[in-house]
């Protein structure tokens, strides 16, 4: 469904748009209520996904906190640059460069896999700009060999076949594998949200993922509350692999009904957690 303004509101949320001090397009969802804190909430969503991935938590949340939803460079409406890689240090310059030009600080930043990997960079040189932050079945270690290959693979299949057809091997993978029968509507949103990711985008970052670097220590050196978010049933980013590090002010949940994609899987009981969590902060 197209919006009034020419967005498809199937595959993203995203219908605000700024060009970055670097040059980059990028496409954000904000929800510009003032509700009287001084605290923004911004979501970051995964590989081949959108901010439409976080609709439904949005929807929950958005109520209570000002929420922005970025669709990462290459991804949803936003641009896809031509650099040859999409390191997560690149990822995190965008949104420190969005929230600069929407004069937005004192941010909680949570990332949901891909957007858990751009969310430990940004509070790597950022941290300053951020009230808290955590990851939403993501890891703070780097690829092991075998997950480099497989990005690898990633790489060469998306080149062979295109994004729809990696696209629709990719989406079943990310949810509770007992449950797909009954999230049928959120697995072919999944798909169409992750048809919209253009092609040198999802290359460049599967990439850049390879190439990321452990960041375990900015969890366990950081002063800032921290929130980890696992599902007990991922079969991508498993439990121990979510809870590898931690501080004094970590927060650890995890879900015992979601796979990979909670926000999609049991959005509810996310959200709970997560106004649970921004209200602590």
């Amino acid at each position: 469904m197209m919006s009034t303004d020419g967005r498809d509101n199937g595959v993203t949320i995203a219908t605000d748009v700024l060009q970055l001090g670097n040059g980059v397009e990028i496409s954000y969802y904000d929800s510009k209520e003032d509700h009287g804190s001084q605290t923004t909430l911004v979501l970051l969503h995964g590989y081949c996904g959108s901010s439409a991935y976080w609709d439904k938590v949005v929807t929950e949340l958005s109520s209570t906190v000002r929420v922005i939803a970025p669709d990462a460079r290459g991804h949803g409406n936003s641009a896809a640059p031509l650099d040859d890689t999409y390191a997560m240090e690149l990822f995190a310059e965008d949104l420190s460069l969005l929230l600069d030009a929407l004069s937005v600080s004192n941010v909680i930043v949570l990332g949901h896999s891909l957007g858990g990997y751009i969310t430990l960079a940004f509070a790597e040189k950022h941290s300053s700009k951020l009230a808290a932050f955590g990851l939403i079945h993501s890891t703070p270690l780097p690829d092991g060999e075998a997950a480099k290959a497989n990005r690898d693979k990633a790489v060469a299949a998306l080149g062979q076949d295109g994004v729809a057809t990696f696209v629709d091997g990719l989406i079943p993978k990310l949810f509770a594998a007992d449950r797909l029968d009954g999230l049928e509507p959120e697995l072919k949103r999944g798909k169409e949200i992750g048809y919209a990711t253009s092609l040198h985008g999802a290359i460049a970052t599967a990439r850049g993922m390879k190439t990321r670097i452990d960041r375990s220590a900015i969890i366990n050196d950081s002063k800032l509350p921290i929130l980890l978010v696992a599902g007990a049933k991922d079969n991508v980013i498993p439990t121990v692999s979510t809870f590898v590090a931690e501080n004094s002010e970590t927060r650890k949940v995890e879900l015992a009904e979601a796979g990979h994609m909670s926000m999609m899987e049991c959005a509810t009981q996310l959200s709970g957690e997560i106004a649970s969590f921004v209200r602590s902060v």
